[in-house]
């Protein structure tokens, strides 16, 4: 879009990002309601996102995750460089599929669609959507668990700026070779159709607003909220102190693996503030593991993880309100990732168990702003779990994607929050009911982790306790974290609790697992109990409010015993406060 002499009054602006914010959430909420798959109906696995013509972010989905819709103005950039390195263009009617984790995209699964938007013959901008697919024709079944993929090739089908679409006229050999490469077709390339849909959708919105106001005004509103933006974030940095700011937070890696190269992994991040620009530096993380798919891409997820993070910390909705989510907001963040580390690999380094590591990035940036911004942030987050199960039924493949909730750290004046998802991720599981009506599985068991829980103030959330059986023969495969490494605890709280993961076999044996699982084979009537970590605490716990621990024991979240250890709080067996001990159980912990 041109830029020069560009102005426009702060009424129109607001109005065409409002339209722009409102076309990405239609975007998003079209995919979902068209979609085949659960990983996206239910789950919420997707992104939507507009973006001009040299990549940057315009306006996101707002009710999918963070690491869906954040990578696209990524996957447009890398789509860009691409077709230019080919010598190809792009013509209106267009669709480009895109999937490569060194050129934008997240990883492999997560396969994006772009529709571009002309006006008068000229590019203006992108519609895009993503979505995580069950399967991509990787080596085992599924597109999450393939912990033991040795390189690239072995995550999936590479997609590389694949044109399915060329000027409206459908390249019918690209769909067949979709259809013959994945296992559960009709659900992927059903997902797909929707994706495209919802892309079309929205670049038609586009064309209409830009109509509607005229190319000159658009593009003027457009860089009007982005320099807006860039200003929120910049007066957000400006106002804490300059300095260096570090923390060290280790992944489990592959705790069952001999090879010490690929276990206890530390994530490294320093800060640097100066005035209203901040760098973060990974020097120090651990070298990319070559043959494993734990590695991260630099563009696609250690930026969003960052920028979400750093965004979420400094500019809380509670305190600043809405926040236009664009280009402007990262302009003054830079990142500096030492090439070869599991933070920015090098190609052919497999990167489609990126999700767990990222996730813990984002978790490591946030001890760092505590440093600074102490009120402003949680202590440690309980990490994710995604289990691919799947199995054959009279030849046919089933697929089917779970993520398994965390939990966050408590922070100033609020509890962590229960069985979530964290930070960069906002996805949601599968409600049972749709889980064992459509797939041989049975969730037998599904409560909160009770009485582990990172003792605070203002307590860490507790995980959940998910048990399911397999109703037929079939599979899984997990990847995860959290075996190892408690989330942390601040300000004088207790660290959380780490997760766990049993196969309870149906000849009665019970296996402890790692953190992660490749492809493993599963019989009628075993099943995987899966505990999940709970947040670290955040504050001194015998400051804790004596009420607020009695309704954890009433609710039995928490015991008596722990009460009294933890807390310092002494509750009698008829469940009230028995106030005078207390005070003695406080005082005495006081004179230590």
């Amino acid at each position: 879009m041109k830029k020069d002499n560009m102005k426009v009054d702060h009424v129109t602006a607001s109005v065409i990002q409002g339209a722009l914010e409102n076309i990405a959430v239609e975007m998003g909420y079209k995919l979902m309601r068209m979609s085949y798959s659960s990983i996206i109906r239910e789950s919420e696995d997707f992104g939507a996102a507009l973006v001009d013509s040299e990549g940057r972010g315009l306006a996101e989905s707002a009710q999918s995750t963070p690491l869906q819709s954040g990578p696209i103005p990524g996957y447009v950039r890398g789509v860009l460089r691409i077709l230019a390195e080919r010598g190809e263009t792009i013509q209106p009617g267009d669709v480009i599929m895109h999937n490569d984790a060194y050129a934008g995209a997240s990883h492999g699964p997560d396969v994006g669609f772009i529709v571009p938007v002309f006006h008068e013959d000229a590019l203006i901008a992108f519609a895009t959507t993503t979505a995580h697919h069950l399967d991509i024709g990787a080596l085992t079944p599924g597109s999450c668990g393939i912990v033991d993929a040795i390189d690239a090739y072995a995550e999936g089908l590479q997609f590389k700026a694949i044109k399915v679409y060329e000027q409206g006229q459908k390249v019918v050999p690209v769909w067949h070779l979709l259809r013959d490469n994945i296992r559960v077709s009709d659900l992927v390339v059903g997902d797909m159709e929707a994706q495209i849909a919802a892309a079309r959708f929205g670049a038609e919105q586009l064309g209409e607003l830009i109509n509607r106001y005229g190319l000159t005004t658009f593009a003027a509103a457009c860089e009007a909220v982005m320099n807006y933006a860039e200003r929120l974030m910049r007066q957000a940095i400006a106002a804490l102190p300059d300095g260096r700011y570090s923390a060290t937070t280790y992944i489990d890696g592959y705790l069952d693996d001999p090879d010490p190269a690929r276990r206890n992994l530390p994530l490294v991040v320093t800060i640097n503030v100066e005035g209203d620009e901040m760098t973060v530096d990974l020097t120090g993380t651990t070298p990319q593991v070559s043959d494993r798919p734990i590695n991260m891409p630099l563009e696609g997820t250690v930026d969003i993880a960052i920028w979400l993070t750093v965004r979420s910390v400094l500019l809380d909705t509670d305190t600043h309100g809405h926040i236009p989510v664009n280009d402007g907001l990262v302009r003054p963040i830079h990142i500096i990732a030492p090439k070869g580390c599991l933070a920015n690999p090098v190609f052919p380094a497999p990167t489609i168990a990126r999700f767990c590591p990222g996730n813990q990035l984002a978790d490591t940036v946030m001890k760092a702003l505590a440093e600074v911004a102490p009120q402003q942030v949680s202590a440690g987050i309980g990490n994710l779990r995604v289990i691919a199960f799947s199995g054959l039924q009279d030849s046919t493949h089933w697929v089917h994607m779970e993520i398994f909730e965390g939990s966050y750290g408590g922070r100033h004046g609020k509890d962590g929050m229960d069985a979530v998802d964290t930070l960069y991720a906002n996805t949601r599981n599968n409600p049972i009911e749709d889980i064992e009506s459509h797939l041989p599985l049975r969730v037998s068991r599904y409560e909160l982790r009770e009485d582990v829980c990172g003792a605070g103030e203002w307590r860490g959330g507790f995980g959940s306790v998910r048990e399911l059986e397999y109703l037929s023969n079939g599979a899984a495969a997990v990847e995860g974290e959290g075996h190892h490494y408690a989330p942390w605890g601040f300000r004088g709280g207790n660290d959380g609790g780490v997760a766990s993961l049993n196969l309870a076999r149906v000849d009665g044996e019970t296996q402890e697992m790692p953190s992660k699982v490749p492809h493993t084979t599963l019989n009628t009537g075993d099943r995987f109990v899966c505990v999940g970590p709970a947040g670290g605490g955040y504050g001194d716990p015998f400051q804790r409010d004596p009420e607020r621990v009695l309704t954890d024991v009433i609710d039995e979240l928490i015991s008596r015993q722990s009460a009294e250890r933890d807390y310092g709080v002494a509750i009698t067996k008829e469940l009230v406060l028995d106030h005078s001990a207390t005070a003695t159980l406080r005082q005495a912990h006081s004179a230590k």
